[in-house]
């Protein structure tokens, strides 16, 4: 079949998740393109599937009108979505959440949109996570609906060895906005570096993408903070890369730490996890998928800074514990997230959706 993927820009953990999948139904025979309504610092990391970039209304409708698309799946966008049906597109669309920030504005954005959602699309898709199985079923029950896990290239991305560094990194993956939680990352880092001034604090995102309010505020905390010469930032790191410095943070002797408030799956975690570096994340919900706490990494309740600063400590100093971390947790994201698995289930979902009637 020939399929297309939307989403509003090339980054982030939806960056990842298209390329990947594109890659996997590529593998199992689909003709697979992305479209994207703003460019990124993302798109360089797309070498091997057509990526557009169209913003203008008509232009969507016209390209979906051409392209032949057998199925669409629409992640979050719900604008584009009512594009693409206004222009006459008679094909599948699945709608599609990832994630939708705090879950207070997740339960808005539902009560606002799932009458245009219910309208326009054949399905819905979602990964396994707590709070969107529950915002499914409340506002969208007769829907049909299909929940599986995201993949990640187990057999391409992994555990690269090299002399470890001299001194533990402890690193956070993110955007500087509220629902990512970076002050709570400062927060912990700092006492972290109280206890161990030879700690460095690695942070990696997208410098051009933040909340405006957030990244005045992380500024204020660079320029002020006797800890800042600690952190060193690492901005549009090409993917292919992060899986040397995730393992470069793994052998350190250091951690990755997730600060989120909510997450819908949470790549960073995973990917780190496929890399052997150990984690520390807030209890979010998508994370759990990951996180089995004290098999495969440790989970803290999100706000609690003081059990953040024991669990990292007890992570890092020792180190029985921490190698069997390091070696369950890859094992579990290696049998768990495979791209072959998520191909046959998109599959799966695919058939089921082609053997029913329109919706419409």
């Amino acid at each position: 079949m020939k399929l297309l993927f939307t989403f509003f820009n090339p980054s982030g953990g939806m960056e990842t998740l298209n390329r990947i999948r594109g890659q996997a139904l590529t593998e199992a025979g689909h003709e697979v393109h992305l479209l994207y309504t703003s460019g990124g610092e993302g798109r360089k990391n797309i070498t091997d599937l057509p990526v557009h970039i169209l913003s203008d209304p008509a232009a969507i409708g016209q390209h979906v009108l051409a392209g032949g698309y057998d199925a669409i799946v629409v992640c979050t966008d719900i604008w584009t979505m009512e594009h693409i049906r206004e222009a006459g597109y008679r094909g599948r669309i699945v709608f599609e959440v990832q994630g939708l920030g705090r879950i207070e504005e997740a339960r808005a954005v539902m009560a606002e949109f799932s009458g245009h959602i219910r309208r326009h699309a054949d399905g819905l898709l979602f990964p396994r996570t707590d709070h969107l199985v529950a915002l499914m079923k409340q506002h969208l029950p007769d829907v049909p609906q299909f929940c599986f896990d995201n993949p990640l290239d187990t057999s391409g991305f992994g555990y690269v060895a090299y002399p470890p560094k001299p001194y533990p990194i402890v690193g956070w993956i993110g955007r500087i906005t509220a629902n990512k939680n970076w002050r709570e990352f400062i927060a912990i880092g700092e006492r972290l570096l109280a206890a161990n001034p030879s700690i460095y604090l690695w942070m990696f995102g997208d410098a051009t993408l933040f909340e405006p309010l957030e990244q005045e505020a992380f500024e204020l905390w660079l320029a002020s903070s006797p800890y800042a010469e600690r952190l060193i930032r690492h901005s549009n790191v090409p993917h292919g890369q992060m899986a040397d410095y995730l393992s470069l943070i793994g052998d350190s002797g250091g951690l990755l730490c997730s600060t989120s408030h909510l997450e819908g799956f949470g790549y960073a975690v995973a990917e780190a996890m496929l890399c052997r570096c150990p984690v520390l994340s807030s209890d979010s919900d998508g994370i759990r998928r990951f996180v089995q706490p004290e098999a495969t990494g440790m989970l803290y309740p999100v706000g609690q800074v003081d059990i953040a600063v024991r669990k990292a400590l007890e992570l890092m100093n020792d180190r029985q514990r921490r190698e069997r971390m390091r070696e369950r947790g890859q094992a579990h994201i290696r049998a768990t997230f495979s791209k072959e698995a998520y191909a046959k289930r998109f599959g799966g979902m695919l058939k089921k959706l082609m053997a029913a009637s329109p919706r419409r």
